[in-house]
């Protein structure tokens, strides 16, 4: 039986990892038909640790409060009223004078190893998860029948019998119809090619990689004392810096060790490392850091690729639109890509919703072009600027007083956005373009 409320316009999201998911709870909220086509054979997320900002957990908790729940449920959370986001301390020995010391303020010294600068986060709800933790609670939330797994995409063409529809075409030979293609299909994106042209949607090497890998925490303790372990921290260094933070209740510590290089030449982003590459890579560094690398199994290296600027997030012929890392893929040294992805969906799942027809989907696809691409690009551009200040390539060079300038002001554009904002500019704009009586513009 036909329900009334529905709307009469069907979507296909492409991929089925954590903005697919978000977005598909945002589109079961607003009663808007759709499929999600996950390549693999199931849902799954591949990456290690990934946080949410408090800001970021308010907008889950827009689109829906079981989303808000489905990430605390499994996040690391800090402190919510007195939350610094990292302790930063210098790591890289070379920094350091003849007695050890590496900044002098307000009439201490600081020596090597030790805190240099609290970088203050924000109060509110918020943590950090191992994405496939997040995935398995959020899938929870997608009734069976959305999903259909084994389907990468091949093309999308457009129907020739006027509708506007949207071919999508699969590897296994089968094809699916729809109003509209959402393209949640990662840094990798069959649709952003489909959208921007191969080369232009080509993801590009940033100058940097990363080793990641896992220790218990108890071992962490043995390395570093009781305390330091259990929060977030950042040691700084020429061409490499080095994070540590909880994950999974506090009971595993997660290494990420970066470094640079000027070409990534493997075909592969993520490869087998061993402790004698990382050891060389930090071979000027505290012997706290030395003790965590020799204890670090089996690091996996992963290849830092982001995106050059895309000219547009969506095209009308086929009608395809860009979310998450499919439009605007960054570097992680700003903690906010996946938060990013969270506001895509917020935003484009409200717009959708003021759509009576399959004919309003260009203007809300142009008017979501229009609200997220210039902040999601000055994440891309600002996050690949932060990772150059924390390995002491920055206009500032090594200044730890330049440094902690830096920090302290270069998050509160992300933090302290009120996405709302966002969304009634978006709104207006939709107003202005439907005609007198469209009747679901709120």
């Amino acid at each position: 039986m036909h329900d009334p409320s529905q709307k009469p316009f069907n979507l296909a999201i492409v991929g089925g990892g954590i903005s697919g998911l978000i977005l598909s709870v945002g589109l079961l909220k607003h009663n808007i038909p759709h499929t999600i086509y996950e390549s693999a054979a199931s849902f799954k997320e591949i990456g290690a640790g990934v946080g949410l900002a408090a800001n970021f957990v308010r907008t889950l908790d827009l689109i829906s409060p079981a989303l808000r729940e489905a990430f605390l449920n499994v996040a690391e959370r800090p402190d919510e009223k007195n939350v610094h986001w990292f302790d930063v301390r210098v790591g890289d020995l070379r920094r350091a004078d003849a007695d050890g010391f590496v900044r002098k303020k307000n009439g201490q010294k600081f020596l090597i190893g030790e805190t240099v600068i609290k970088w203050p986060g924000r109060p509110g709800l918020q943590g950090g998860v191992l994405r496939a933790h997040w995935l398995d609670e959020m899938v929870k939330l997608i009734p069976d029948h959305i999903p259909k797994f084994g389907k990468r995409l091949v093309d999308v063409l457009t129907s020739e019998d006027g509708s506007g529809d949207a071919i999508l075409h699969f590897a296994d030979g089968t094809i699916a119809r729809h109003s509209a293609v959402i393209g949640c299909d990662g840094i990798k994106s069959r649709c952003r090619e489909i959208v921007l042209g191969k080369e232009e949607a080509k993801p590009v090497f940033s100058g940097k990689y990363a080793y990641r890998g896992l220790l218990p925490m108890d071992e962490a303790v043995q390395i570093m004392g009781e305390e330091p372990p259990r929060k977030a921290q950042m040691f700084l260094g020429y061409h490499t810096h080095l994070l540590t933070f909880p994950i999974a209740r506090g009971t595993v510590f997660n290494v990420v060790a970066f470094s640079s290089r000027e070409v990534w030449a493997d075909p592969q982003w993520v490869v087998q490392g061993s402790r004698e590459e990382m050891m060389k890579d930090y071979a000027d560094f505290h012997p706290t850091v030395k003790a965590i690398i020799t204890a670090m199994r089996k690091p996996d290296v992963w290849a830092l690729f982001d995106h050059q600027p895309a000219s547009t997030f969506f095209k009308v012929d086929p009608r395809i639109c860009l979310v998450g890392d499919a439009a605007h893929a960054s570097t992680p040294f700003q903690g906010a890509g996946a938060g990013f992805g969270v506001e895509d969906c917020y935003i484009l799942t409200e717009l959708l919703a003021t759509a009576t027809k399959a004919g309003d989907l260009d203007k809300v696809f142009q008017t979501y072009d229009e609200v997220r691409r210039p902040r999601s690009l000055k994440l891309v551009s600002t996050s690949r600027a932060g990772g150059k200040v924390y390995q002491f390539e920055g206009e500032g060079g090594d200044d730890l007083d330049e440094i902690e300038q830096d920090m302290v002001g270069r998050m509160g554009w992300i933090w302290d956005h009120d996405i709302r904002i966002d969304l009634d500019r978006g709104l207006q704009s939709l107003n202005a373009a439907y005609p007198v009586g469209h009747s679901s513009v709120r």
